[in-house]
C-alpha cells in the first residue's frame, strides 16, 4: 500500500495525544476520512477557532476566550471568597465536574521541582498573591498533588501568602500519597476537600 504523506502526518500528530498510539491514531484518521462532513470538517473548523480565540488567562491561568473577560477570575461573578489552587487545567476540570467546590480557581501551570527551583518565575504564584489582596479572598485551598513536587509547591505557596494574612488550607484525608488530582474519583475528592487541614499562615 502506497503511503500518503498527508495521512501519515496526521497519524503521527494524533498519536502524540495522551492515551493514543499509532494504531489508535490510524483508526481515528480512518474514521475522520469516512466522515468528512460530519466529523472532519467540523473538527477542523473548531480546532481553528480554538487556536485563534482561546488562551490561558495571564491572571488565573485558566482557559479563556480572547473575545471576552475571563469567567474564572472575574470578580463580578461573586462565586465565593475562596480560591482553589491547582497544578493544571485538568485538575480544575476534575474538581469542577465533581461539584465539590464552587469558588474561584488558580491554575499554576506546573509545580516546583523538589531540588531545583528555576521554574518559580514560570508559575502564577505572584498573580495568586495579588488576587488574594485585590479581591479580599478569605481562604486559599491548596489542591496540589500529593507528590514531592506538589508538596514542595504547596510549601512555597504558603510562604508566599504569609504577608496577606489569608487563611490557607490544603487537601488532607482521602488524598493518597503520590496521587494526582485529575486521576481521583469524586468520592476521594469530596473527602479530601471536606477534611482539608488549616495551615499556619502568620508572618514572623
Amino acid at each position: 500500500m502506497q503511503n500518503i504523506n498527508e495521512i501519515d502526518k496526521l497519524v503521527k500528530l494524533i498519536s502524540k495525544l495522551p492515551g493514543l498510539g499509532p494504531k489508535s491514531a490510524k483508526r481515528i484518521v480512518l474514521k475522520l476520512i469516512n466522515s468528512r462532513d460530519d466529523l472532519m470538517k467540523p473538527i477542523a473548523n473548531s480546532l481553528g477557532e480554538v487556536y485563534k480565540n482561546v488562551s490561558r488567562c495571564k491572571t488565573c491561568g485558566s482557559l479563556k476566550s480572547n473575545l471576552v473577560s475571563c469567567n474564572n477570575c472575574d470578580t463580578k461573578n461573586n462565586k465565593s471568597n475562596k480560591i482553589c489552587v491547582v497544578e493544571n487545567i485538568a485538575d480544575q476540570w476534575s474538581i469542577e465536574s465533581s461539584n465539590i467546590f464552587q469558588g474561584y480557581f488558580h491554575i499554576l501551570g506546573g509545580t516546583l521541582s523538589s531540588s531545583v527551583n528555576e521554574r518559580k518565575e514560570d508559575l502564577l504564584i505572584p498573580s495568586l498573591v495579588e488576587r488574594v489582596k485585590r479581591d479580599s479572598i478569605e481562604e486559599v485551598i491548596i489542591a496540589t498533588s500529593a507528590t514531592v513536587e506538589g508538596q514542595t509547591t504547596a510549601h512555597y505557596i504558603k510562604d508566599s501568602l504569609k504577608q496577606t494574612k489569608v487563611k490557607v488550607s490544603k487537601l488532607a484525608q482521602g488524598l493518597p500519597v503520590g496521587g494526582e488530582i485529575e486521576s481521583l474519583d469524586d468520592g476521594t475528592l469530596f473527602s479530601a476537600f471536606k477534611n482539608r487541614k488549616w495551615i499556619e499562615n502568620n508572618s514572623d
